[in-house]
């Protein structure tokens, strides 16, 4: 076959392979055999491999290829991708109404109301009809660019008629595969995952891409990005506009003319939500006519214009079979029941948390006991209360835990505080449970340092502090031999170790897990104090005097560093050269605008306080007036007088767009 032939032999595979994925994965109606698909599928795949010239990204044989960044690289987001009000009742809904037809100056609006997805939401960028980009929803601003993984889920297209277009929605898992993937994971005694959404945010992340394929994740588009400027005036319009294009969409969307209509669809759903086959955990009510969004406008970080209704907390009743105490990595105990198993909210529960002994104690909770159980979204199951009158005779009044579960160290309990504590440094469950945290994402972020390598090195003998992670490439050989541990995982776990000594000091902070000593204030005593030598040297004074850490933190930062294990520990990561200054650019958040001044004036595409708020957020700041130590004017249309001081003081005008080229590039 010559090269021509096999181009049009491979367009008519695409094709209709393509439609075949559509009709299996969108409509649900599969109009081929598997036999049939997988025939064109290895035909494909040998004209390719035959002509790799005629490999194009739409390609459904690039879903099966690629490989992930070891790292995934930030997507800004050409609009911000905003969170929404909530909403819990009737009357809450009926002032959103009010409120809408208020700033409109109408009698009524109609409402599209879309079921609310509890997954991981996403943003795919298409250009020349080709899916380019498929990002994170992240902080709203900046994503994280998963474009590999995404092309893993079969109901997304690759290719659309439509040349240039943005589209948002929802990947999930549905409940067949969760409980599918949970009875795989417990056969290898693997930890579970809590609930699909997580399943499904841990699956989008996931570095290896095979991995993501094997979980098959869906997903549900709702929200077309310019939609209006593309001569839709409705979303429900866009809706079906997305169907046209051949994108999945979630089909038990509704139009309604007003509010009862609008709670009457919550209470149907509210009912059926568990028929689904996959998790929701609300509704969401947007106005439908495009035209009214910028009239009715947006909060800093909200658009008002729509309003997620949440479900409210679904209980149930179940035995309590035991109770037991767990050791955190701070040492805190927290209490925990064993449950009868019960459905709630779409999933057996099996386990719930009871807090601390003080919760237990004030509700008389005992063993024996039958209990109201609530889960509301994605929370933690929680035992609620006793219900006294079916409790068995031979039920006694539980005492709180004495020593540590895990290494019997007596636990400690001060007057003014509810929580036990274990104080023993060398308690493995606190020691295993610091690891993970130092590991985690946002401390050092050691990637291939799961919790259950942990626990194996652990048990070996070859971790048993922080500093340890920086000598487990002296274990190489021993390592490597260890089951589903080859050399190629054991490199890349040492290759992120070494990664993290670069790290910048706050993150070090965070990762040590002093007590109090969250991200936010991490990043404040690494800015003030420079090195983590000058932290270790403060007193509580100069430590009180920062804003946002008062007394108790600077306490708990002094009492840390008056610990002669913890010095040792800190003087071994200095000799293994982890960082321990303030790097600007390795910040939590990425101070791109720092010192910089900004004025603003004019109409722009968003409120002036969102883009108040995404200045500050960058470390730069607002002032209502230009003067000489203005940086920037960012002008909006009508501009008015402060354009021709600016001009005058020679202050840079920048357009929104310069401004969004200006966090994305830096420059």
């Amino acid at each position: 076959m010559n090269q021509a032939a096999a181009q049009s032999r491979i367009e008519e595979l695409k094709q209709s392979l393509e439609e075949w994925n559509y009709q299996y994965y969108v409509l649900d109606n599969p109009s081929v055999s598997d036999q049939e698909y997988d025939r064109a599928m290895q035909e494909l795949i040998a004209l390719e491999q035959e002509f790799p010239a005629l490999i194009t990204l739409d390609s459904p044989t690039q879903r099966v290829s690629g490989t992930v960044s070891e790292k995934f690289s930030k997507y800004f987001h050409t609009s911000p991708m905003l969170s929404l009000g909530n909403a819990f009742n009737y009357e809450d809904l009926v002032h959103f109404d009010e409120q809408i037809k208020e700033l409109t100056g109408l009698s009524a609006i109609d409402y599209t109301c879309e079921l609310k997805i509890d997954g991981l939401s996403i943003s795919l960028v298409y250009q020349n009809h080709l899916l380019v980009m498929g990002a994170t929803r992240g902080d709203g601003i900046a994503g994280e660019d998963v474009t590999t993984n995404i092309k893993k889920i079969k109901s997304i297209p690759l290719k659309v008629a439509q040349p240039n277009l943005i589209v948002r929605g929802e990947v999930y898992l549905s409940l067949e595969e969760f409980n599918k993937i949970n009875a795989e994971r417990a056969a290898k005694d693997e930890p579970l995952f809590a609930n699909p959404r997580n399943a499904a945010a841990g699956t989008l992340r996931q570095l290896d891409s095979t991995i993501v394929q094997k979980r098959n994740l869906d997903a549900f588009l709702y929200y077309y990005v310019n939609a209006i400027e593309d001569g839709i005036p409705t979303q429900y319009e866009a809706l079906k506009h997305l169907e046209g294009l051949k994108f999945k969409t979630n089909k038990e969307y509704q139009l309604c003319h007003n509010v009862d209509e609008v709670w009457n669809y919550i209470q149907k759903y509210q009912d059926l939500r568990h028929q689904l086959g996959y998790e929701i955990d609300g509704i969401v009510i947007k106005v439908n006519d495009f035209k009214l969004y910028n009239r009715i406008g947006y909060t800093a970080k909200n658009p008002k214009w729509a309003v997620a209704y949440k479900f409210p907390a679904e209980i149930v009743t179940t035995k309590l079979v035991d109770i037991f105490p767990s050791v955190g990595r701070t040492g805190k105990i927290t209490y925990n029941a064993v449950l009868e198993p019960v459905r709630i909210a779409g999933t057996i529960v099996r386990a719930a948390t009871l807090h601390n002994g003080d919760f237990i104690i004030k509700r008389d909770i005992r063993i024996g006991d039958y209990v109201e159980l609530k889960k509301a979204g994605d929370i933690i199951p929680e035992v609620i209360q006793p219900l006294l009158d079916r409790r068995p005779e031979e039920t006694v009044k539980w005492t709180m835990a004495k020593k540590c579960p895990d290494c019997a160290n007596w636990l400690e309990k001060t007057d003014d505080e509810v929580d036990q504590y274990c104080v023993n440094s060398l308690c493995p469950k606190k020691i295993t449970r610091g690891l993970e945290h130092f590991c985690s994402r946002n401390a050092m972020n050691i990637e291939g340092v799961s919790e259950k390598i942990i626990n194996r090195l652990f048990d070996l003998g070859y971790l048993k502090s922080f500093s340890d992670l920086y000598l487990l490439e002296n274990y190489r050989n021993e390592i490597i031999e260890l089951d589903n541990f080859g050399e190629k995982s054991f490199q890349n776990m040492i290759d992120s170790i070494n990664r993290s000594k670069e790290k910048s000091l706050e993150r070090l902070l965070f990762a040590l897990g002093i007590r109090h000593v969250g991200q936010k204030t991490a990043q404040l005593l690494a800015k003030k104090f420079q090195t983590i030598n000058a932290i270790q040297n403060a007193t509580v004074e100069m430590l009180s005097v920062i804003n946002d850490v008062g007394p108790i933190v600077a306490t708990s930062v002094v009492d840390y560093f008056n610990v002669p294990n913890n010095v040792e520990e800190i003087s071994k990561l200095i000799n293994h050269n982890v960082n321990v200054k303030y790097l600007k650019s390795d910040s939590f958040v990425v101070q791109k605008l720092e010192n910089q001044r900004f004025v603003i004036t004019g109409t722009l595409s968003k409120p002036r306080e969102y883009f108040k708020e995404l200045i500050e957020n960058y470390g730069g700041h607002v002032s209502d007036s230009i003067s000489s130590k203005t940086t920037y004017l960012l002008a909006g249309t009508d501009g008015g007088s402060k354009l021709l001081k600016a001009a005058k003081l020679n202050v840079k005008i920048i357009s929104e767009i310069d401004f969004i080229n200006l966090i994305e590039g830096g420059e």
